[in-house]
């Protein structure tokens, strides 16, 4: 669907992508069962567009579905505004699309045929006055064109639209309104798209609010069909849909149960349900450059389904945001987790190795600057897919008759190979320099303009690592997912009645604390660090750029923000206090009696380190690089700001040692209470005041920010309500 705003001061204010720069007062899912039924609701300037499905099953190509969509002005608005609802139907290299045009402009309905879904017909139905169903004036057009792809589908609109149509409702003036006419292609020269075109068909209808309108899709197999899904039908279906969505998150998360209020437990099950709602199935090929070869080449073709980070800023899928998306899917509906995490490890190549950021097919493309675009088959990303299976296997063992946990054992038999294959690959392509450490391939090469040059590959981008990047360096976060991996793998292999000493041997030896000491303590600075060659006294100065007497400044080039380095590295331990030294204690690698725990709790909890009332911030309020650009164009990211993400590694390690003897368990149940209560209503109360779930928090106001919608990680708050770990 598109829409857009007729009579407005705005020339052509169309929606279509969600895009951060439309400015929406808020939009997503309320409720969504990731599977046959889902509420949304779109807050644009004035007006609010609730969007609502049912499927039905039935026939052999997934059954009916029936969508409604109810348009509805805010109180505040002068006069009920006329909008424009565009409904497309577009094939994308396959399948065809017929329209059926009744009485001049209205497209009635559409048939069509692919592959998947057989034979199918979309019906358009008119526009009612909310549930009273009397039809209301409405002008309809509608477009039939070629399209090369769904990424050019808003430019297509754009250009075939005109104002040379009239608006004239019984009671009112005429007004001429903008709408899809004939397709213009832009007159610019362009590379000639040589891809194959395939049929993209739009139905536009412009009414004023308040409205409804139903669009069915109806399967060809379907066929003892017992009732059109519309109208009263649709109604009631969703409200048995609705009732049995409350009753499941309860019985899930037991959130009122827990003494939660009304608009928290509604702010739940949005969070939940836009990570549901935003799952997408993607499909296409990623361009990778491998050692092997000069330049990038095109991977095989692959499908993906996955949930994503953000549906407007981040529409495709990205490997360690996956694991920690599936964390809380998995307590929702563990089919859904063992199928995306078949989809992930179906991407794995021969040697083992996944592309961390999944951009498969043109209209992920479109969506991506084009130096992230390739990706390269030495990087890795964390394993977080093993928090996941993790999650899967304690189901099992708790309750292995449960008919959601039952197809878990030949699912990992299954899974087993290429989950081998994928430990092995980070097992000797990611070592350092010493036996059983461990060193993030991939941090950047330039550092002449870089304040520290980033490791995109660990997930945590600009965190400070060792200042002057080698081989000789060992990463604590790595070791520490390394040891977590080792141990689920062992786990599984026990499972499946595999051979497991080798996996159980690599956990033992990883999460020995001596070794952990050895490697990553640093008695200097009291805590967990990374090792490498590294100096502290490093910033970014304008370049100095030589221009000879008498020549005009201008013809030389703008003096650039580069990094000078006061003293010389050496090889010693990173001092760069937070999240990363927190990784022996966020992933339980640590003993209950360890008395590194103090020292952690210690830090945690100093306010000029990294406590703040919103959730631990990610790195020291000490630290020299706190708050500070890497680049003159790239503002700090994991140098302050609170990641939900981390946060819920932290909660779920302080309720794990909380709840195990030990000389630091009282410390430790008194922070998890302290924490867990700082982030979920930091969370509730930014949603409750911006419409949104955001990317990060800022560290000193607790306000929202970066890219949003965030259902990706953020929507662990759920678990930290929940207390679910």
């Amino acid at each position: 669907m598109m829409w857009m705003r007729q009579f407005s001061e705005v020339d052509v204010n169309l929606r279509h992508t969600c895009e951060q720069g439309d400015r929406l007062q808020g939009y997503g899912w309320l409720m969504h069962d990731g599977l046959s039924f889902g509420v949304q609701e779109i807050h644009d300037s004035d007006f609010t567009l609730t969007t609502e499905f049912v499927k039905r099953m039935g026939g052999e190509h997934g059954g009916d579905w029936t969508w409604r969509i109810t348009a509805k002005q805010h109180s505040s608005a002068p006069h009920a505004p006329v909008i424009s609802l565009m409904f497309y139907a577009a094939a994308d290299t396959q399948g065809s699309l017929e329209a059926h045009v009744e009485e001049r402009n209205r497209l009635g309905s559409i048939t069509g045929f692919s592959e998947e879904l057989g034979n199918f017909k979309i019906t358009f139905r008119k526009p009612v006055a909310g549930e009273s169903s009397s039809a209301k004036y409405a002008s309809y057009n509608y477009l039939q064109t070629l399209s090369p792809g769904l990424e050019r589908l808003t430019d297509i609109v754009r250009n075939s639209l005109n104002r040379r149509f009239v608006y004239s409702p019984p009671s009112g003036e005429k007004r001429q309104y903008i709408a899809v006419d004939t397709y213009k292609p832009p007159h610019q020269p362009k590379p000639a798209d040589l891809r194959k075109e395939s049929d993209f068909v739009l139905h536009q209808v412009t009414v004023q609010m308040p409205f409804q309108i139903e669009v069915l899709f109806e399967s060809g197999s379907f066929r003892n069909r017992p009732n059109q899904l519309s109208a009263a039908v649709m109604t009631e279906e969703l409200e048995e849909r609705k009732a049995a969505f409350d009753a499941k998150f309860e019985k899930t998360f037991g959130l009122q149960a827990k003494g939660l209020g009304h608009a928290q437990v509604k702010f739940s099950k949005a969070a939940l349900s836009n990570m549901l709602g935003g799952m997408g199935y993607f499909y296409g090929q990623s361009v990778v450059q491998s050692v092997y070869n000069e330049y990038p080449l095109l991977y095989p073709e692959g499908a993906l389904f996955t949930a994503v980070p953000s549906r407007s800023f981040f529409p495709r899928g990205f490997l360690w945001d996956e694991g920690f998306h599936q964390l809380l899917l998995s307590k929702w509906d563990p089919q859904v987790t063992r199928e995306v995490t078949a989809h992930w490890l179906d991407l794995v190549n021969m040697e083992g190795w996944i592309p961390r950021e999944q951009i498969l097919g043109d209209e992920a493309r479109s969506k991506v600057p084009a130096e992230f675009v390739v990706q390269r088959n030495e990087n890795a990303n964390p394993p977080t897919l093993f928090l996941a299976l993790q999650k899967l296997v304690e189901q099992l063992q708790a309750n292995p008759d449960a008919e959601s946990s039952r197809p878990t054992l030949p699912f990992l038999r299954r899974l087993y190979p290429r989950l081998q294959t994928w430990f092995e690959w980070y097992n000797t392509t990611q070592t350092g320099p010493l036996p059983n450490s461990y060193r993030w391939r991939g941090r950047d090469k330039d550092t002449n303009l870089f304040l520290n040059p980033k490791t995109l590959t660990s997930g945590l981008d600009d965190y400070p690592r060792a200042s002057h990047p080698s081989a000789e360096e060992r990463h604590v976060d790595l070791h520490c997912w390394m040891a977590l991996a080792s141990g689920i793998m062992a786990r599984v292999a026990r499972l499946l009645g595999e051979p497991h000493e080798e996996y159980e041997r690599t956990h033992q030896t990883l999460s020995d604390n001596a070794l952990l000491d050895e490697l990553h303590w640093s008695d200097q600075l009291r805590s967990f660090s990374d090792y490498g060659n590294h100096t502290q006294a490093v910033s970014l100065q304008q370049e100095k750029v030589y221009v000879p007497p008498g020549q005009p400044r201008h013809q030389f080039p703008v003096a650039r923000l580069v990094r000078s380095v006061r003293r010389a590295p050496k090889s010693q331990f990173v001092n760069a206090l937070g999240y990363i030294s927190l990784f022996p204690f966020l992933l339980h690698v640590l003993t209950p009696d360890s008395p590194k725990l103090e020292h952690i709790f210690r830090d945690m909890r100093d306010v000029d380190k990294l406590w703040t009332p919103y959730g631990l911030r990610s790195l020291s309020r000490a630290d020299p690089l706190y708050m500070k650009r890497n680049t003159e164009h790239d503002a700090p990211y994991w140098r302050g700001p609170i990641w939900i993400n981390i946060n819920y590694l932290a909660v779920r390690a302080l309720h794990h040692y909380g709840n195990t003897e030990g000389p630091y368990q009282e410390k430790a149940a008194a922070l998890y209470q302290e924490l867990r209560t700082n982030i979920m209503n930091n969370v509730y109360r930014q949603y409750a005041e911006t419409g949104y779930i955001w990317e990060q928090y800022n560290d000193s106001t607790g306000s929202g920010q970066g890219s949003h919608p965030f259902t990706g990680w953020s929507a662990l708050t759920v678990l930290i309500m929940a207390e679910q770990y």
